[in-house]
């Protein structure tokens, strides 16, 4: 069993990495933070706090995240991908509204809970701030999983940029070049993540859970946007879900080895870089990068899990 802090902004792949996470026997999700990203910070909060109910799981507390990047700028939010209120043609009932716990719960949970995992699969503001508020902040956390960046690879969202990094790049750079213990889960290997409607299908036939019972009305819109940018794709990568996978996973592909940093310079804003020329290697290096995917295997275990 893992103990999970996550850090999202849902989002339709936050969303079902959510629900990934909800129906996953071996994660005890211990805290949601919710911040702005994919929708703004209410909106965010209301989704999760939807999930949370469609799983009875009402318990688990949602800590208010961030409204903002640290570079002072308003959000660019992509209704086009996610919808207006994040979760595709839904919106939660105006009877479920998220209540937020203070910023300083995430810091008892640290001391509540052993060899606990932050997954941070939305911009890294609210996570850089925790390490602002307490410089001892990473020793109590036994790893870090972050969703961002694109090495050698297109962006998403610009040239060189993936979406996460480019929304907050100074965040991003703190939290990829400080932290030692973190693993990088870019588009490389997000991209690779296609679930196709078939899966969806497939898992709806398997399972009556309410959660999975909403998951091909927020898949169709989110496919949709998908193969408006990139035609022909054969279905929808969940960038999010995979970072979770890998979490429980890791044999699921195979990483390298090297110091990262973010850009926020012009057009090479939230560009990760990393020295992969050969004899690049740095043996003080710590931060591992997911450069390839058992796609097949993947699979197996987002239907496994989800049609539990």
């Amino acid at each position: 069993m893992k103990n999970i802090l996550l850090f999202a902004d849902p989002g339709i792949d936050d969303s079902i990495a959510i629900m990934y996470a909800l129906l996953h026997p071996d994660i005890h999700l211990i805290g949601i933070v919710s911040g702005y990203g994919n929708v703004d910070k209410s909106q965010a909060t209301d989704n999760v706090a939807y999930l949370l109910h469609l799983a009875n799981k009402e318990n688990i507390p949602i800590i208010g995240g961030a409204t903002r990047s640290c570079t002072g700028e308003f959000p660019l939010y992509y209704p086009e991908i996610h919808g207006k209120d994040g979760l595709g043609p839904l919106r939660p009932p105006d009877t479920i509204k998220g209540e937020l716990l203070n910023f300083s719960e995430i810091f008892q949970l640290v001391e509540k809970y052993e060899d606990i995992v932050v997954v941070d699969v939305g911009r890294n503001t609210s996570l850089a701030v925790a390490f602002i508020l307490d410089d001892k902040f990473a020793d109590k956390i036994k790893d870090f999983y972050i969703m961002g960046g694109a090495f050698l690879v297109p962006g998403n969202v610009s040239k060189v940029a993936e979406a996460n990094f480019f929304g907050d790049p100074v965040s991003s750079h703190f939290v990829m070049s400080i932290v030692k213990n973190v693993t990088c889960v870019p588009l490389n290997v997000t991209n690779q993540a296609l679930i196709t409607k078939k899966q969806i299908l497939e898992i709806q036939k398997a399972s009556s859970n309410p959660l999975v019972k909403i998951l091909d009305k927020v898949y169709d819109y989110y496919f949709e946007a998908y193969q408006k940018l990139v035609p022909g794709i054969k279905g929808a990568p969940l960038h999010d879900v995979l970072s979770l996978s890998l979490v429980m996973n890791p044999n699921l592909g195979s990483y390298l080895i090297r110091d990262v940093v973010v850009s926020n310079l012009g057009e090479a804003r939230g560009e990760s870089i990393a020295d992969f020329r050969v004899g690049s290697e740095n043996n003080h290096s710590t931060t591992k990068i997911y450069m390839s995917l058992d796609y097949p295997a993947f699979i197996e275990d987002f239907v496994r899990i989800m049609s539990k």
